[in-house]
């Protein structure tokens, strides 16, 4: 289940570097550049400069992601001609379950499997869903650790600053 938490706390806790209130590694600096190939396709973060870009951390046999994917699906869809995009970094091992999951979801945002963690590994992700926000400028600016509803008000205010 997404949390839904009251616009006030949800405010408070955005503003902070993260949900639990700490300050990650890296926040404010440059977005680590990864270079992503998987059997579908090859994905450069750098190539999103100039877009806000979530970078979502998943894997199908996640309940937590799968609670979270609508929202971020509904997300994608209104803000992708402002700017944001979503791409989704599956930690996968099995092939086919992940390309069953998107097709049985309607996953409509960039997704790109990592069976070996690699990329997770240089994000310092352990838990999922782990996402990044990473500014126009390729800047981490929020680490938010664990399945939220990004249809909030609070998040797509956030979002456009960016």
């Amino acid at each position: 289940m997404v949390r839904r938490l009251p616009p006030a706390l949800l405010a408070t806790l955005f503003t902070a570097a993260c949900f639990g209130g700490s300050h990650p590694h890296r926040i404010g600096e440059m977005a680590p550049d990864f270079t992503l190939q998987d059997s579908d396709r090859k994905v450069v973060l750098s190539q999103f400069r100039g877009r806000v870009v979530l970078l979502n951390f998943w894997a199908t046999w996640c309940p937590p992601c799968e609670a979270e994917l609508p929202s971020l699906i509904n997300m994608q869809e209104r803000e992708r001609g402002k700017g944001v995009m979503v791409l989704g970094v599956s930690i996968d091992v099995d092939g086919d379950a992940y390309h069953r999951f998107l097709r049985q979801h309607n996953v409509n945002f960039l997704t790109v499997r990592d069976p070996e963690q690699r990329i997770s590994g240089i994000y310092g992700t352990h838990g999922w869903p782990e996402t990044y926000i990473i500014d126009r400028q390729g800047v981490l600016r929020r680490k938010i650790v664990g399945p939220i509803d990004w249809n909030s008000p609070e998040i797509a205010e956030f979002l456009r600053k960016q």
